[in-house]
């Protein structure tokens, strides 16, 4: 097992390409600023149904999706708009598909909690916790008998590590040295109750030693760190070398769902944290560049900006499925 946790960024940000590290940048924004906009069209009752955000979480899943090729599949959770949007869903067709528009990227059936895309790699989220493990060792196990060269990423909580499916499918990817690569995004906390109360070693990735492959925990609010660890698992997964488990620490800046007013997180705790926003970090790396300015980052704030504002109008007038589409797509 190895461990690589509060890396310093701004010893290796000279290596990285000027345009991939703008293109970080515009996708992390574009997290941050959808979860915002979604967050205000839900409080003014515009938004049918429930969301679960995924604000402070933004570098996980920019980072994990960007070590990946474009034919490569992920599994996500409830928690899965970041997931989406850093797989390369559009802001317009997830903004559809929360008013329930017929255009939705699930023609409107599946909602905040059951976003994705197959064509782009993105199996609809299961809301079921855990329930995307044995899902993603599945899907590698299809990928290994095909002999193709592609991995899954499958992104589940700490709470899921409780889970039957977390033993199961990470047992069944070690036996077959299946191509994924499990990502657990460690908020501390399994919707209101604390990790360390439910788990005594709470090392999560200490987890992967059990089952015989490696475990690696990581500075979840690092992109950059989130991205090179992204990449090495998936290259071992590539070459063969079985399954690898990335804990990735990281904290919620919002409750476990909209009703969720946080009690349970201290004040301290929460300081700290929003301290160590991933955004700021990066912003604060990025600067360190002499190729890149904070105009560069002010017109890519803009042009996201102007992206949503488009998306929600358009979400706001897009057509409702039709009702003979009831029971099309349906399959149990």
């Amino acid at each position: 097992m190895s461990t690589n946790i509060s890396s310093e960024p701004e010893s290796r940000i000279e290596k990285y390409d000027r345009d991939l590290l703008l293109r970080l940048y515009e996708r992390i924004i574009l997290i941050r600023q959808f979860e915002e906009e979604v967050k205000f069209l839900f409080l003014e009752g515009t938004m049918p149904g429930t969301i679960h955000q995924c604000h402070g979480q933004e570098a996980t899943a920019v980072g994990v999706c960007a070590a990946l090729n474009n034919d490569d599949f992920i599994t996500s959770t409830f928690r899965g708009h970041g997931h989406a949007l850093a797989k390369g869903l559009t802001a317009r067709e997830m903004l559809d598909e929360l008013f329930g528009a017929a255009t939705g990227c699930c023609k409107g059936k599946g909602g905040s909690m059951h976003m994705g895309n197959i064509e782009k790699g993105m199996i609809p989220g299961i809301a079921i916790v855990g329930g995307g493990i044995p899902i993603a060792a599945g899907i590698g196990l299809a990928f290994k008998m095909r002999r193709m060269p592609q991995v899954v990423a499958c992104f589940f909580g700490d709470g899921a590590v409780a889970e039957g499916a977390f033993h199961e499918g990470l047992n069944m990817a070690a036996i077959w040295d299946l191509p994924v690569v499990f990502v657990c995004e460690n908020n501390l906390y399994g919707a209101s109750t604390r990790i360390d109360k439910v788990m005594k070693n709470i090392k999560i990735s200490d987890r992967a030693a059990g089952y015989g492959f490696r475990g690696e925990t990581v500075d979840g609010n690092d992109l950059l760190a989130v991205y090179e660890a992204s990449r090495r698992a998936a290259q071992e997964c590539r070459m063969g070398q079985g399954p690898v488990l990335l804990e990735l620490l990281t904290y919620r800046r919002t409750g476990h769902s909209r009703r969720d007013p946080c009690h349970y997180q201290t004040t301290d705790e929460r300081e700290a944290w929003f301290s160590n926003d991933p955004i700021e970090r990066f912003i604060k790396i990025l600067l360190t560049r002499s190729d890149i300015g904070q105009t560069d980052l002010d017109l890519i704030q803009a042009k996201v900006g102007r992206e949503i504002t488009d998306a929600v109008e358009q979400a706001r007038r897009a057509s409702q499925p039709a009702t003979d589409d009831l029971l099309s797509d349906v399959y149990a």
